[in-house]
């Protein structure tokens, strides 16, 4: 998501006063062991990269029974109480609702996050522990901003993920769980990268 940061007075909340708190809120908030963490404004590039991913992604599910949501929805990690606005999402199949409000869901297939210096921590390590409790979750991506490289964790079994990273304008990466393939040159089109590399692994 979008670069996040505490409030400067941290906010603690029930999970019920934050949905209240959140409606009402003219900018959007995350929600975390019961601090209210609020989400700062996107950068360019990251918002390129997102729209990059979109349109690169949703066009090949056009055909598919999934459709991809950019920033917007929110997501709600039961096993934790938590609630995350990911970069993009993935949904296969009917959306769930949680008690049915259409502005939150739980069962995405595939997660995205556009990674900050200031999110890259949160990223991999908090978020990632989240969204492994999601049953319906069978890909986590990492994408770089300030080069080409996308990092991608993929679900063997229930306690198992794989590690992948690729590397480099000229390579592509395969999503399995939705059943497409992006070429990371449409990941980072019209983007002026700090570095490139030619490695994948």
């Amino acid at each position: 998501m979008v670069a996040a940061s505490q409030i400067e007075q941290p906010m603690r909340m029930t999970e019920a006063e934050y949905l209240q708190f959140e409606e009402n809120s003219d900018t959007k908030h995350e929600f975390v062991n019961g601090e209210i963490i609020a989400m700062t404004g996107a950068s360019w590039k990251h918002g390129a990269i997102c729209t990059n991913l979109s349109i690169a992604i949703g066009r090949q599910l056009i055909n598919k029974d999934c459709m991809l949501f950019a920033g917007d929805l929110r997501l709600k990690v039961v096993s934790t109480v938590s609630y995350r606005y990911p970069d993009v999402m993935v949904i296969c199949g009917e959306p769930e609702f949680v008690d049915k409000r259409v502005d939150t869901i739980s069962n995405p297939i595939l997660i995205i996050e556009v990674q900050s210096p200031s999110t890259e921590l949160i990223d991999r390590n908090p978020k990632l522990r989240e969204y492994r409790q999601l049953d319906t979750v069978q890909e986590y991506l990492l994408v770089t901003q300030n080069e080409a490289r996308i990092e991608r964790f993929l679900r063997q079994d229930t306690d198992s993920w794989l590690y992948t990273e690729t590397v480099g304008l000229e390579n592509n990466i395969a999503l399995p769980s939705i059943g497409c393939v992006i070429a990371l040159s449409d990941v980072y089109n019209k983007l002026t990268l700090d570095s490139d590399s030619e490695e994948s692994t």
